[in-house]
């Protein structure tokens, strides 16, 4: 009689977390779009006049291109956590509308909020535009949210740009699943904690997980 693996119902419980909670973070922020100028709102307590209305013009711009404001609030509501300086904070929020720009040119004016974050936390992590649309090429109609969360993960943790957008790509055009790009994730940072060097971590993880795609 065939027993169930116990190793493999333990790998597919963590990839679902992992991808779970990739996607709750950022889902979050995209249905807080519907409470966006209350929160805008909330800051004007916060900040002097003179920033609070160059915080706005900030947020009149994403509004004029069809950009998601919440994550600008967002990015406003961090540095004051972080008592930061208001030209701080405008330079932070200012930083997000050009990636947020960059990323809806490289994925595409059909992208969701979920995706313009990503790409814009990609963006800023080192990844090219060219990068990010190869990506969504590749994907064809698939998201790319979870593929480009944990290309902007791994590039934070010292994988090189180049290495790590390539094989991400090969896993679309192999057509990895959320599930397999998180598991990859999860691979990675776990060699990684242990002492291996990134790209030794991501070469070694990407050759594996391609070997086990169909």
């Amino acid at each position: 009689m065939h027993r169930p693996n116990p190793g493999f119902s333990v790998r597919r419980w963590l990839s679902a977390i992992g991808v779970s909670l990739i996607l709750s973070a950022i889902g979050a922020r995209a249905q807080s779009a519907q409470s966006a100028q209350p929160a805008a709102d909330g800051l004007r307590e916060r900040l002097d006049a003179a920033s609070y209305r160059a915080f706005t013009a900030v947020l009149d711009s994403a509004r004029s291109a069809g950009l998601p404001e919440a994550p600008l609030i967002s990015k406003a509501q961090e540095g004051l956590l972080k008592k930061a300086s208001p030209p701080a904070i405008l330079a932070a929020t200012r930083g997000l509308l050009l990636r947020l720009r960059q990323s809806r040119a490289a994925l595409g004016s059909s992208a969701s909020t979920a995706e313009l974050e990503a790409g814009a936390s990609a963006l800023r992590a080192g990844a090219s535009n060219g990068q990010l649309s190869a990506l969504r090429s590749t994907r064809g109609g698939q998201g790319v949210t979870v593929p480009l969360v944990v290309l902007a993960d791994l590039l934070a943790r010292g994988v090189p740009p180049d290495s790590a957008a390539r094989a991400l790509q090969a896993m679309a055009a192999a057509n990895a699943t959320d599930a397999a790009f998180s598991a990859l994730r999860l691979s990675i940072e776990r060699d990684i904690s242990g002492g291996v060097a990134p790209a030794t971590a991501a070469g070694l993880r990407f050759r594996a997980m391609l070997g086990r795609q169909p």
